[in-house]
């Protein structure tokens, strides 16, 4: 049997930039997002013989850069125990004048999120993905993630003040 073979660079050019955003979103500066992105498509490329279905490879680039974004943020908090607490990215002065004040308010609140719903809700709206997408990028049940994105808006609207 014939396996198809995984076009890798297609892959990168039609979701490259998109990936780099959310890993932005995750790890909140551009250099390691980019690594963490550049080192999933590293990995694809030299695993695609591997993959059983081509038609997934995108659920997997996706799974491998969240679980990139993992590594960075452990490692990050293994660093800022041992040294002085952790403070929230100081954007620069273009980025502040760019972005509202509303978005800057649901980046913070999206980033006290536990890690889990911060991932679900970010798959969600801001890469408009389907539950079942979501669910096969992070590896549970659909249940499990229409019920993390269900409790992550809940946090999100009591840490903005929106509850009702």
């Amino acid at each position: 049997m014939i396996r198809e073979r995984v076009d890798v660079a297609a892959l990168f050019a039609d979701h490259h930039l998109g990936l780099v955003r959310l890993a932005l979103l995750m790890v909140g500066d551009v250099g390691t997002a980019e690594d963490v992105v550049q080192e999933a498509f590293a990995r694809t490329h030299a695993g695609r013989r591997r993959l059983r279905d081509p038609g997934r490879a995108l659920a997997y680039v996706r799974s491998a850069v969240l679980n990139g974004c993992r590594s960075v943020l452990r490692r990050r908090s293994v660093a800022f125990r041992r040294a002085v607490p952790y403070e929230p990215p100081v954007w620069s002065a273009e980025s502040v004048a760019m972005i509202g004040e509303e978005r800057r308010e649901v980046l913070v609140a999206l980033g006290g999120l536990p890690r889990r719903q911060r991932e679900a809700l970010v798959l969600r709206f801001y890469l408009d993905l389907s539950y079942e997408e979501i669910a096969d990028t992070m590896g549970v049940a659909g249940s499990t993630a229409r019920s993390t994105i269900t409790r992550g808006l809940a946090a999100l609207a009591r840490i903005l003040g929106e509850e009702s």
